[in-house]
């Protein structure tokens, strides 16, 4: 079960993010498939919500995990991974989204500020067209982008075949 009240339907978000941006509120949005958190993970969210003072997260859907990442993923189902995203204080607002990336909720809420993480760099973030074409800005957000679930997987499978060997005690 989420957190009451921040799991919402892009079609129900849109009028409230209107109306915060129109009471004068900064909102600031950022999206992931946030599948096997970690710290990375968590200063994104942080980096991402001091930008502003609203924070809508675009979480993929499972079916857009697995044709990103790969038919093994994802590892939770989206409730579990809105859940854990709901329980963060520096998360406003959350929608699961279908498409493989989140131009069209791009469209739709008009965030101030889109955020990517530092594997990007402003001219690379794909949504960047869509942002500048509603007057947004693009921000990249984070810790070097030295954490991901890819390699926490990998190192679970190492673990698991040779559990004496710790890559971070040796």
């Amino acid at each position: 079960m989420t957190v009451p009240g921040k799991l919402l339907s892009l079609e129900s978000l849109e009028p409230l993010v209107s109306a915060l941006k129109t009471s004068g509120k900064k909102v600031v949005f950022a999206n992931g498939c946030f599948d096997l958190l970690h710290v990375g993970h968590i200063r994104y969210l942080q980096s991402a919500r001091q930008l502003g003072d609203v924070l809508v997260v675009g979480l993929n859907s499972d079916r857009s995990v697995g044709l990103l990442k790969g038919p093994l993923r994802p590892l939770m189902p989206e409730d579990e991974r809105a859940e854990i995203l709901a329980a963060f204080s520096c998360v406003d607002y959350i929608f699961i989204f279908q498409e493989s990336t989140v131009e069209n909720a791009l469209r739709a809420l008009k965030p101030d500020i889109h955020c990517k993480g530092t594997d990007y760099a402003e001219e690379t973030v794909p949504e960047r067209d869509v942002v500048r074409s509603y007057g947004g800005r693009v921000a990249i957000v984070g810790d070097p982008k030295d954490h991901s679930t890819r390699d926490l997987i990998q190192e679970v499978l190492r673990r698991s075949a040779s559990p004496r060997k710790s890559r971070r005690h040796p």
